[in-house]
């Protein structure tokens, strides 16, 4: 080989490097994010055997199947470059008021559909404030958050024991397999995802929340509906809600109104670490499944280890931190390629 050879496959190498990079900057959060899990999991697994087994992995999706849904919604909001602080209350007031209804003898083929409207409700109010009084987001739905949360206290100042079989068939029924298992509740939440990623990879409406996040007024050039858009992902996100509160009612067998404190957050940490850019237009529903699993994988961790969930928190925030610096760099260079 002639050095003219050896200098020529040395140029191409980091042309090519610099060309994949380019292509899928989008996707270097997110593969960072299954690289951590992958690291968290062999980490965890050297510390306690035991770690691993079919029936611990099965429950990181158990316990969590309504974080997840949460994250389902909360992508479609953060790619538009907006947020949704109300998702937690929301979550909280449909399952009090579910567990309220039921309680009183209404079968849960109506309670159910009531929830879902109940958080679409207070959805459609955020984005209505978002896009037609030009309330910034963060507002809006924290005025959501106060009034989902002020709701459920309306409807109980006690926690309400849920009886129904239906419901309660979500979470005690489980499909296994040597050692591995699953619940409806898990199957719903995996459904959420695989139903957000085809409608945001192959769909108009997927393809608008993209250029939204992107370029908003660029999107309105191109005569997108960036108006009924920028509703309809507060209306998803607030149904989400909704059916994050049954999927927790289920779980834990009653409806409560102080559930859900803090859980946006958790959620909101999640979607982020899941490769989802906060000034939207880049992420993936996939990203936010991953960002769940890490979250779940620590806090069962932290839990195996005996420590005080405390850590979960102080561990998240640090990754969080970790991710936003990722996100100014990927955002920062795009910038530059304009």
């Amino acid at each position: 080989m002639t050095s003219l050879d050896t200098t020529i496959r040395r140029g191409v190498a980091p042309s090519r490097y610099a060309t994949f990079m380019s292509r899928h900057a989008s996707l270097m959060p997110t593969f960072a994010a299954v690289a951590i899990l992958i690291v968290l999991l062999i980490g965890a697994q050297a510390r306690f055997p035991r770690f691993l087994s079919p029936g611990n992995l099965s429950a990181l999706l158990l316990d969590n199947a309504y974080l997840v849904v949460l994250a389902v919604g909360l992508t479609f909001v953060i790619l538009t470059g907006g947020i949704d602080l109300s998702v937690g209350s929301v979550m909280a007031f449909t399952g009090i008021l579910g567990a309220s209804l039921l309680s009183q003898g209404i079968p849960a083929a109506i309670a159910v559909p009531v929830m879902l409207l109940a958080g679409a409700a207070i959805g459609l109010l955020v984005g209505i404030l978002v896009q037609y009084f030009d309330v910034q987001p963060f507002i809006a739905s924290l005025a959501g958050l106060f009034l989902a949360r002020g709701l459920a206290f309306v409807v109980s100042l006690a926690s309400i024991r849920v009886e129904d079989p239906a419901v309660l068939w979500l979470q005690r029924t489980r499909f296994g397999a040597g050692g591995w298992y699953i619940t409806p509740t898990g199957i719903i939440a995996l459904l959420a995802v695989a139903i957000a990623f085809a409608v945001l990879l192959w769909t108009r409406f997927g393809r608008t929340v993209y250029a939204i996040g992107g370029n908003e007024q660029s999107a309105r050039l191109m005569g997108l509906n960036v108006a009924r858009t920028k509703i309809v992902v507060y209306v998803i996100s607030g149904v989400c809600g909704g059916l994050a509160g049954l999927l927790l009612t289920a779980y834990s067998g009653a409806g409560y109104p102080r559930n859900g404190i803090g859980t946006e957050l958790d959620a909101i940490a999640a979607v982020v670490i899941g490769g989802t850019l906060l000034t939207g237009g880049m992420g993936y529903v996939l990203g936010s499944l991953v960002g769940v699993l890490v979250y779940a994988t620590i806090k069962k961790l932290i839990s195996f280890m005996g420590a005080e969930q405390a850590w979960t928190q102080i561990i998240i925030g640090a990754l969080l931190l970790v991710f936003i610096v990722v996100q100014r760099v990927i955002v920062a260079r795009s910038q530059r390629r304009r």
